[in-house]
């Protein structure tokens, strides 16, 4: 990637595609299949729901320790090698679930091998990676990535259905790492590169660069500058954590964060507990959600053409959304309300995908924003570990999801208010160097 001569195809567009496609078979078979794999091993196995639950937790409290260094490590070398070793473990751990004879070997495979590389390999990392090329086109550039991880619904997980259904479990977790393997790290080792676009003779976003013999240093300067056009400044850990909005942040996005793997885990039991073929509440969640596909485009499309001060709003208003399918499913409890409800609330989950890291980048910059994230994640974990064993273990004591259900949605309209009154940070009192990053 020469500056004299520039691709035709801006690189950071590589990354992108290449991204997009490990989320979609990453994230498709450790959070949304496993909604397809809960009930054939929780009977296998002889495990109760709650216990089931335990092994997707047991990855969510690891990763917020993992995302602390996973964020540090890629704000200092680079999203690339954290990306591969990440890569490799989710194919490690779904091939190795083939073997897994009890409860304990479940809970070490899929919650720690598997989840170990979900969450060093697709969360602030590929943030990090596609954040990194971008700054005016950041939303559309994460919504494409989210997109594709939607595509995991209506893609990914009736897969898995079928293949659980015509040749069990473990085939279909080996077929998943193979292809995580054969197809992913290729991917991870020609897409992902190690450092900012100006350290390759380029700007972000593509922007035309100009000058025949700018060095990465003045390249860097530009790009900062370029930033800064959008009200993009670049703050340290440090610098953030003295801010109202990053705590501010961390609260509201908690609430979202905690809710999602519960509806990921529990929404398959949930459907067949109302008298859902497997099968189709599979199909059907991945019709409610390539129906709420467009919109994260949309969402992502909007958040590159709004002010950094309306950013915030247009998160809340996901929360809400989310909040709103809740409770109409709550106010009449039909198969026709729970497809409004998947409705509404994928349409939510899938837009403040996009929106968060597009927030957190345009409020902070791109320098420090894996070790911002990683340190959220650590306040986040807690939350994200008890709330499916929670609504497991409602479940298991009253029959029935619903008052779990019910607390989630007064969470959610709480977030979805939180996060429309926080406003960006003030500028740090210095703009440090680009290698500050605490």
């Amino acid at each position: 990637m020469s500056k004299k001569n520039p691709p035709k195809i801006f690189f950071g567009w590589w990354t992108v595609m290449a991204g997009s496609f490990l989320c979609l078979w990453g994230f498709g078979y450790y959070y949304i299949g496993m909604s397809a794999l809960f009930k054939p091993i929780a009977l296998e196995l002889g495990m109760s729901r709650a216990a089931t639950s335990v092994a997707a937790s047991i990855g969510r409290f690891q990763g917020g320790f993992e995302s602390l260094i996973t964020g540090w490590l890629t704000d200092k070398f680079g999203p690339r090698w954290i990306i591969i070793s990440g890569v490799f473990l989710i194919g490690l751990g779904l091939v190795m679930m083939t073997f897994i004879r009890s409860v304990w070997s479940y809970y070490i495979v899929w919650g720690v091998i598997t989840g170990s590389g979900v969450n060093i390999a697709l969360t602030l990392s590929m943030d990090k990676a596609i954040s990194n090329w971008f700054v005016r086109k950041r939303g559309l550039a994460l919504s494409i990535r989210w997109t594709f991880t939607g595509l995991a619904t209506m893609v990914v997980l009736p897969l898995v259905a079928f293949l659980v259904t015509n040749i069990g479990w473990r085939m279909a977790c080996l077929i998943g790492g193979l292809v995580m393997w054969l197809v992913g790290l290729p991917l991870s080792w020609f897409f992902i590169k190690k450092e900012r676009p100006e350290y390759y003779g380029l700007l972000p976003d593509g922007v035309s660069v100009n000058e025949e013999n700018a060095d990465a240093g003045h390249l860097i300067e530009k790009g900062v500058e370029y930033a800064a056009e959008v009200q993009e400044l670049e703050f340290t850990l440090r610098q953030a954590m003295r801010t109202p909005t990053y705590w501010l942040l961390i609260i509201s996005n908690s609430v979202y964060g905690m809710i999602v793997p519960v509806i990921i885990i529990h929404c398959i039991p949930f459907l067949t507990d109302i008298g859902i073929d497997p099968l189709r509440a599979a199909v059907m969640m991945g019709i409610m959600s390539a129906i709420s596909i467009p919109m994260r485009l949309v969402f992502g499309i909007l958040a590159d053409r709004v002010k950094i001060t309306q950013l915030r709003f247009l998160l809340g208003a996901t929360y809400l959304l989310q909040a709103i399918g809740i409770t109409v499913f709550l106010l009449k409890q039909t198969v026709a309300m729970a497809y409004v409800f998947f409705f509404f609330y994928y349409l939510g989950m899938g837009s403040s995908l996009t929106l968060y890291g597009v927030i957190r980048a345009r409020y902070f910059g791109r320098k420090s924003v894996g070790s911002i994230g990683g340190t959220s994640a650590i306040i986040l974990t807690p939350f994200a570990v008890l709330a499916p064993i929670y609504a497991g273990w409602t479940y298991d004591t009253t029959g029935s999801y619903i008052p779990a259900f019910t607390l989630f949605a007064i969470m959610l309209a709480f977030a979805g208010i939180l996060m429309s009154l926080t406003n960006p940070p003030k500028p740090p009192s210095e703009v440090s160097a680009i290698d500050k990053i605490v």
